[in-house]
């Protein structure tokens, strides 16, 4: 049960890869706290396509949006304000990663990565504080600790997230400047248990040597030295920013990283 501070009751939330990861783990807390939340993604998010079984509650519905078409984010907006006459909160959690050093990234693998998350990251601010202006409302942009501290061997996806926190903190001064009534914030987690390792190579090459995907993070574990988070546990940040806990808060990158970044 959500305390009086983190109450969503009545407000609408847009989460954008809500299929899986961080993106499902916030859009189920987002629902539990109260609010109606139309769940994002790709491909049909809270859905037994994504092996996500329900919508997180009965006032919830589900969308497709590719993030980096500027058509389906206005779309998905129209829709929203038609159906529930509001838009109050919007999380921006779809993204993808790669690895690869930069000698041996191709302008195609750059270009992939900055328009999923840069490129994403920015349509959902211009279209989020569009919907929001007149009402007010809160966006969080989740980042990376990789964009605050750089990772070796990922400067595509590096240069995307330290992009993303940039673009926040210019958006939450232009809305305080502007008196628009509308927060802008980052979390940045470092390693998190996601779908999204399981895309890259190396991953599934620890994967085959240790056995499972469980083994494969105690061994990259092992190795750096730290703990990966579980996504319920960066939601929780994201609940705590888009709620009447953190009304003063705005333009702040939040690292959810045990430390990682220091």
């Amino acid at each position: 049960m959500a305390s009086r501070m983190t109450d969503l009751n009545g407000r609408v939330a847009l989460v954008t890869g809500a299929g899986s990861g961080i993106g499902e783990a916030a859009a189920r807390l987002l629902a539990e706290s109260g609010a109606t939340v139309v769940c994002a993604d790709l491909e049909a998010p809270c859905s037994s396509e994504t092996g996500t079984a329900d919508p997180p509650n009965a006032r919830s519905t589900a969308v497709r949006l590719d993030v980096r078409s500027e058509a389906d984010w206005e779309d998905a907006l129209a829709e929203i304000v038609k159906g529930f006459g509001r838009l109050d909160i919007l999380v921006h959690s779809a993204g993808i990663s790669g690895a690869s050093p930069v000698t041996q990234t191709s302008m195609a693998e750059w270009r992939r990565i900055l328009e999923t998350n840069l490129d994403g990251a920015f349509l959902a601010v211009r279209h989020g504080i569009r919907a929001m202006r007149d009402g007010g409302g809160s966006i969080v942009l989740v980042g990376s600790a990789s964009g605050i501290r750089p990772a070796a061997g990922a400067a595509a996806y590096s240069a995307s997230k330290a992009g993303v926190g940039m673009l926040a903190r210019a958006a939450a001064l232009e809305c305080r400047d502007g008196g628009i009534p509308i927060r802008v914030n980052v979390v940045s987690p470092a390693g998190v248990r996601t779908p999204m390792w399981s895309t890259m190579p190396f991953f599934q090459e620890l994967v085959r040597e240790h056995g499972s995907e469980s083994a494969a993070f105690e061994a990259l574990e092992a190795e750096g030295g730290e703990r990966f988070a579980e996504p319920e546990e960066v939601a929780r940040s994201v609940l705590f920013l888009v709620s009447d806990a953190a009304c003063h808060i705005t333009g702040v990158e939040l690292p959810v990283d045990g430390g990682y970044v220091l």
